[in-house]
């Protein structure tokens, strides 16, 4: 199980690795003109800048980390509030804590993304930011949200940590926010096996990150620098290995989305006219990722029945990736006397009850998508697998 950039592993990221390892150099920082030093974290980061149509992008361990160095870098410090969505991963939450904000948790829409209508009820005197999370590949209504942000002079950080490849409006995301962040972990749309990346245009916020995940290093973007601190900061460095598949996975990235749109809109077309279900709202057509399929039920009980079917779960029992599921926030959440546990948000656990995840790129149990299809699978895979579907909903 893993995600579409794990499938697609060959003799590319064979070549970047060998010719680290053949220079012995394994260090992100060396110099240009140093023939032993293959500069993969610089080319990464200059690469994945151009795509997201910004002028920085910095290279960190992970993608939770990258969310850590925005945070820092917007200025989020004790007490201040960040507005997230209820359907996410933990590291939505953790990155906020953990850089000495408190979550505050907002609905998802039929997108199964933030709701601007509902971020505008968690507006208080504390809220200094919102990050929309693009959830399982799909665009947040970025122009709603932007709004509301704007009406309160809220900065926006990007969790494009599962849509990496994705654009709203054809303007890729990550650029649309103050910042935006995305993660290389083996379930996401291109991998490193870990990782992540920050990316913004804004020079000061960049050169902030950039000093918060490497002990406060100025942003150099080569050699190391001898002198004097901009922050206090951590190591969340990348290292030339990881710089080295992640270049190579980048590169493969255009290829990997035409196909995975492709399949799903084959897989899509062979389960739709189904009677009562639909597919997740989609705020960008043309932009989402196409790693996942979402089809919402009228009811749970049908739902639950069609899962168990299928060998899978309906979204809501899907583990980390719902609020509800997370007793370790949730513990977090009840000693600061916040709303916590089933049914703290009700439509988005209506929401998620009604709904099963369909692989497409991404095929993960975690994320409820145990059943589907991947970026590999043939003509005749996803007509049987949508057989499967449709012969799991009759009668139920």
């Amino acid at each position: 199980m893993a995600g579409p950039g794990s499938h697609w592993i060959g003799q590319d990221e064979v070549r970047e690795l060998l010719e680290v390892m053949s220079s012995g150099y394994l260090f992100r920082y060396g110099g240009l003109d140093d023939p032993r030093f293959k500069h993969k974290v610089y080319s990464l980061e200059q690469e994945f800048a151009s795509r997201c149509g910004v002028r920085y992008a910095l290279a960190t361990s992970s993608g939770s980390a990258a969310l850590v160095c925005a945070l820092k870098a917007i200025g989020i410090g004790d007490g201040d509030e960040v507005i997230v969505p209820a359907y996410t991963f933990i590291a939505s939450y953790s990155s906020v804590i953990f850089a000495g904000g408190i979550p505050v948790l907002a609905e998802i829409d039929d997108s199964l993304s933030l709701d601007p209508a509902d971020i505008e009820r968690r507006v208080g005197p504390r809220t200094k930011a919102v990050m929309p999370v693009h959830m399982l590949g799909n665009p947040c209504d970025l122009d709603g949200i932007g709004s509301v942000a704007k009406k309160h002079g809220l900065r926006v950080i990007e969790d494009a940590c599962q849509a990496n490849g994705g654009s709203y409006k054809g303007r890729k995301l990550g650029g649309w926010g103050d910042m935006g962040t995305f993660s290389l972990n083996i379930f996401k749309t291109v991998t490193a096996g870990d990782g992540g990346v920050v990316v913004t245009d804004d020079e000061e916020l960049y050169r902030t990150a950039f000093g918060f995940h490497d002990q406060g290093h100025s942003p150099l973007r080569a050699g190391v620098e001898v002198g004097g601190r901009s922050v206090l900061g951590m190591n969340f460095r990348m290292n030339e290995l990881t710089g080295a598949v992640a270049l190579a996975q980048l590169r493969k990235i255009d290829r990997l989305i035409a196909v995975l749109r492709e399949k799903k809109k084959r897989f899509k077309e062979a389960i739709s006219g189904l009677e009562g279900l639909k597919f997740r709202t989609l705020n960008d057509p043309e932009g989402e990722c196409a790693t996942i399929c979402t089809v919402i039920f009228d009811g749970p009980e049908r739902a639950a029945l069609v899962s168990r079917r299928l060998g899978t779960t309906t979204v809501d029992r899907s583990g980390w990736h719902v609020y509800s599921n997370m007793e370790h926030f949730n513990r977090y959440l009840k000693e600061r006397n916040l709303p916590h546990g089933k049914g703290a948000y009700p439509r988005t656990d209506s929401l998620l009850s009604r709904a099963i995840n369909l692989s497409v790129g991404v095929v993960d149990a975690g994320l409820g998508a145990g059943f589907g299809i991947n970026i590999d699978s043939s003509p005749r895979e996803i007509e049987l697998a949508a057989a499967r579907f449709r012969e799991a909903c009759r009668g139920s």
